[in-house]
């Protein structure tokens, strides 16, 4: 399945890239995808592709583009030190309205039918949190969210379901930051937490050097009940 680049405006001014994965059928409910520090690369466009398939309209923003537009970085040691770079030079509240956007242009297009989730990796993870906090979808997915712990005033805000998914020994979010992301969602029955044992950051990036496929095929199975649940497909069409 081929996906293609859209242009995004920014309300603050100029545009971005976002690759655009639809599913065969033509149309379903809409899915913004949050990349890591990675940049939209290959990995993330075959997240973006392999959701299409599963019925969802799928648009993934280029978030480091008033830093390098277009960048997409390999997972080797010039791409690690090229993508700490652009991390550190990383706006979140910039890209918070990036997000919303790009959320805005997806409601736009013909094939989005319906209701919007978020899902996100790593720093995209984080990402999707917020998102949840801004109220401008319906669900949301965080795959090991670096630095959620830092943002949990925002937690009464968030009003829709979400599925955090962590690993045991991910020094990116270490048992004490999942702790007290636990503790600000008690009593929170719409909000999911789980925790995958040896299991380490970015197990879910197939290829990757921690990639766990029992706990991604765990986790993948967790948040396709979620975006099944809340924005469907249901049944044999998409409302």
């Amino acid at each position: 399945m081929a996906g293609r680049y859209i242009d995004v405006s920014a309300k603050d001014g100029g545009s971005f890239k976002a690759y655009l994965a639809t599913p065969e059928k033509g149309s379903g409910p809409g899915i913004l995808l949050l990349q890591e520090i990675f940049g939209v690369n290959q990995y993330i466009r075959s997240v973006a592709d392999s959701y299409a398939e599963e019925g969802y309209v799928v648009l993934a923003p280029d978030l480091f583009w008033r830093i390098a537009p277009g960048i997409e970085l390999a997972f080797d040691e010039t791409g690690y030190k090229k993508a700490f770079e652009c991390y550190g030079k990383f706006d979140g509240d910039a890209a918070l309205r990036d997000i919303a956007d790009t959320v805005a242009a997806l409601k736009t297009l013909p094939q989005c039918k319906g209701k919007i989730g978020a899902l996100g990796f790593c720093l995209g993870g984080l990402l999707a949190f917020r998102a949840a906090a801004r109220g401008s979808i319906d669900c949301a997915v965080s795959y090991y969210g670096v630095g959620i712990d830092k943002f949990l005033g925002e937690a009464p805000q968030i009003k829709c379901p979400m599925v955090l998914h962590f690993a045991e020994l991910d020094k990116y979010a270490p048992p004490a930051a999942v702790e007290a992301i636990r503790k600000a969602f008690a009593g929170r029955e719409d909000i999911e937490i789980y925790n995958y044992p040896g299991a380490d950051h970015a197990f879910a990036r197939v290829g990757g050097d921690h990639f766990d496929k029992p706990a991604s095929m765990m986790a993948h199975s967790r948040s396709i009940a979620l975006f099944r649940g809340v924005i469907g497909p249901t049944g044999s069409s998409t409302r």
